[in-house]
């Protein structure tokens, strides 16, 4: 490790090294001093530049590492241009060489081209992508977006040599697939382990392998940049965040602690050019294990289902509903009639702050919780219904593949004065006349906003006029007049803001805080 002290004034630098030296070498003969305890006159500041060397920990995982070769043969009568994989924006693997091989057959490597075939022949795109071995037996990691629905895959080795894949599982929506080949018996394969991702900080030391750009094997180091990010590529996002170079053709290869375990499997990229600008993100390993041991047993994956629709807490929804300690949980906005959450009495209202032990901070970490919760498991939900908590006993139902967690939709669609000051809206009774004009069903009850004032809080949290009223401060309204009076029961009781519950015309719920002030 170098010692990086030139930062640091006033400091005799020779009498320094020699300290650290020492320090360092106690740390690091037997193990017998953890770097938390490294003696105080080493300042930190003397870590910063990291490792000297990383090259006995890629010597120890680089055989692991493969390269991901899949083609996909398509009838070319049916389509016109390119063929391939569709794959989702900004991956790593996104247009894979298309700027620097746009004609075919440019390097002979078929990396993601096209063959010659006349039209209204099968024609054949090749891809390229990364991997791991976790299993000595021949069993592969790699991304789902990187296989595709290619129908001939091939591992390549670190040494070159190619093995015939196939599919063992895959899941779309965490982005992973594993693979199975026959190693020969005389080679057998260098396998790696995971490692735990949650214990992973940020700053601390990682290093990506992997096939950038169809280069082969190529190692990056950096540092953890952040955990649980969410980029909004599904519904279970929890990404680490790597300043590591991630490029296109790294998708599915490994991120490594200092430890040579996988704590990451390197799925996108943020970068406005298509190259790497610092900003990777790794699908965890304490999220992907669950996943690939169902892909192992199943062949897919078995997730849990609660049956809700849910938005998100902000600090006015908090204090419309009374919930202690500000903005949290997930709140629900809806329930499936079918679903496990009607039979076990969870409301529209309720706020889930608590699922199975785990606390539910926002109402993004919900569907992931629930779905990494085995099928048919009870589990005790904690809700937080006007002002209090209670528990609710659940039997988690199964997430089936055409389903998908839902979130309340993000868009937020002559009464008296009172009612058009307090909330910038005007409203009516709902006639068959206004069902018409707004398409709104029979079944939809309330009070229906026929303007918004664009000046309005209303407006900012984008109600529109066809929207229907349906509670006030969680109690229903069929009149104006039974909004204007709970509003200003709820001024008397100096509340800052009131929750609306708020349907669209095809009868979809969400709650809506508009403050009072």
């Amino acid at each position: 490790m170098r010692l990086a002290t030139s930062a640091i004034p006033g400091v005799d630098r020779p009498a320094l090294h020699r300290r650290a030296r020492s320090a360092l070498a106690a740390v690091m003969i037997g193990a017998m001093v953890p770097m938390s305890v490294a003696p105080a006159f080493v300042p930190q500041a003397a870590f910063a530049k990291g490792p000297e060397s990383l090259a006995d920990l890629a010597d120890q995982v680089t055989d692991a590492v493969v390269n991901i070769s899949a083609s996909t043969t398509v009838d070319s009568s049916a389509r016109s241009g390119r063929t391939g994989p569709q794959l989702p924006p900004g991956t790593p693997f996104e247009d894979l060489f298309e700027e620097f091989f746009k004609k075919r057959g440019q390097r002979g490597d078929n990396n993601k081209g096209e063959d010659d075939s006349p039209r209204g022949q099968s024609r054949k795109s090749n891809s390229l992508g990364s991997g791991f071995i976790i299993d000595a037996a021949g069993l592969v990691i790699t991304n789902n977006h990187v296989i595709g629905d290619a129908n001939d895959i091939q591992v390549i080795l670190h040494d070159g040599t190619k093995l015939k894949a196939e599919i063992v599982g895959k899941d779309s929506k965490i982005d992973l697939a594993i693979l199975r080949v026959k190693p020969d018996p005389n080679r057998p394969l260098r396998a790696v382990p995971f490692g735990d991702s949650d214990k992973m900080r940020p700053g601390d030391w990682v290093i990506a392998i992997g096939n950038p750009f169809g280069l082969g094997g190529s190692v990056s180091a950096g540092i953890v940049s952040a955990r649980g990010r969410n980029i909004e590529s599904g519904p279970y996002d929890n990404y680490i965040q790597t300043d590591a170079a991630i490029n296109k053709g790294n998708s599915g290869g490994p991120l490594f602690n200092m430890n040579g375990e996988v704590i990451g499997i390197n799925t996108a990229i943020l970068s406005p050019s298509g190259g790497s600008v610092g900003i990777g993100f790794a699908v965890p390993s304490n999220t992907a294990s669950p996943v690939l041991d169902q892909l192992r047993e199943f062949g897919e994956v078995r997730r849990g289902w609660l049956g809700v629709r849910i938005q998100n807490v902000d600090d006015a929804t908090a204090e419309a509903l009374g919930l202690k300690g500000g903005a949290k949980g997930a709140l629900i906005a809806g329930v499936d009639e079918k679903g496990p959450a009607k039979p076990a009495g969870l409301e529209v209202g309720d706020v889930i702050t608590k699922f199975n032990g785990t606390v539910v901070k926002s109402s993004s970490e919900l569907p992931r919780i629930v779905a990494q919760t085995p099928v048919g498991k009870t589990v005790e939900v904690i809700v937080v219904r006007k002002g209090q908590e209670q528990t609710k006993s659940v039997v988690l139902g199964r997430l089936e593949d055409g389903e998908k967690p839902q979130l309340a939709n993000a868009k937020q669609p002559d009464v008296e004065s009172a009612t058009r000051q307090a909330l910038g809206l005007n409203l009516s009774g709902l006639t068959d006349e206004l069902r018409k004009k707004f398409s709104i069903k029979d079944t939809v009850k309330g009070v229906v906003v026929t303007r918004v004032d664009p000046n309005s809080t209303a407006a900012d949290k984008r109600i529109v006029p066809g929207e229907v009223i349906v509670e006030v401060g969680q109690e229903a309204v069929s009149t104006p007049a039974d909004v204007t009076k709970r509003v200003e029961a709820l001024k008397k009781e100096s509340r800052k803001s009131v929750l609306l519950l708020v349907a669209g015309g095809s009868g979809d719920v969400r709650f809506v805080a508009i403050g009072l002030d």
